[in-house]
């Protein structure tokens, strides 16, 4: 099989709940490369792994996170939330993808920038999202590693790219073809995919040539590359989709 980095979205949240250092610690028990996480700021503006907005989906809190302290969430949450801090030295060396929802000014990234520098981590970080969240990050940080996330097929403006200097460009899986995959690596780009979580899906993705999958399992993943059955499923729950 391909030497394709095989990346857990939000760790492995078919074993534990999404975004959290059990699911952290899982998916790189499972054989993960990196483990994909999704940062927001607190009200104090302490980074926090949370895709959502509110914490209503994974806690039944149905508060915004912005309306919350950082001690606010922990105790909400039975510390179960974790700071960026503490899942990057869960991680140990292993590669994190930060994701970052919606638009963070610059001023947002900055300190998500500065946190991952305080943890001495900036060479295993590297940077996910939209074109407005990733010129951010650009701003925040010169020499910042950015996959830059792109879901349409026409492709990122030339004047987008230069600004941005993404390493990777980001699809979601169903987008992407031998063409796109081509001209992705023409343009001198690694070609990363998010989120197929199925094997067929990851088999033709193999076959295409992406560098990268970012997947709910990566178990599935990992045993692809290797032959071997995925372990079975852990207890907790199944992701709850967004």
């Amino acid at each position: 099989m391909p030497n394709v980095t095989a990346v857990a979205h939000r760790g492995a949240p078919y074993h534990f709940r999404e975004n959290t250092i059990d699911s952290l610690r899982s998916a790189l028990r499972l054989g993960a490369d990196a483990v994909e996480v999704d940062v927001r700021l607190t009200r104090d503006g302490v980074p926090v792994l949370l895709h959502d907005e509110t914490l209503k989906r994974l806690w039944e809190h149905d508060r915004p996170l912005l309306s919350l302290s950082s001690d606010e969430v922990r105790e909400v949450t039975a510390g179960r939330v974790p700071t960026l801090a503490e899942a990057l030295l869960a991680t140990g060396g292993h590669r994190v993808m930060l994701d970052l929802p919606g638009t963070p000014d610059v001023r947002a990234a900055r300190r998500v920038v500065d946190v991952v520098r305080e943890c001495g981590a900036a060479e295993r970080v590297y940077y996910c999202a939209g074109a407005g969240a990733m010129l951010a990050v650009r701003a925040a940080d010169p020499a910042a590693e950015i996959a830059l996330t792109w879901t349409t097929l026409a492709p990122p403006r030339p004047a987008l790219l230069d600004a941005v200097r993404p390493r990777w460009l980001n699809y979601r899986w169903a987008l992407v073809s031998r063409a796109l995959a081509a001209r992705v690596h023409r343009d001198g780009y690694l070609l990363s995919v998010w989120t197929p979580d199925t094997r067929r899906a990851m088999r033709r993705l193999l076959a295409l040539g992406v560098d990268s999958i970012t997947t709910n399992r990566v178990d599935a993943l990992c045993a692809l590359r290797t032959g071997r059955p995925p372990l079975a499923r852990g207890a907790e729950h199944p992701p709850r989709r967004h």
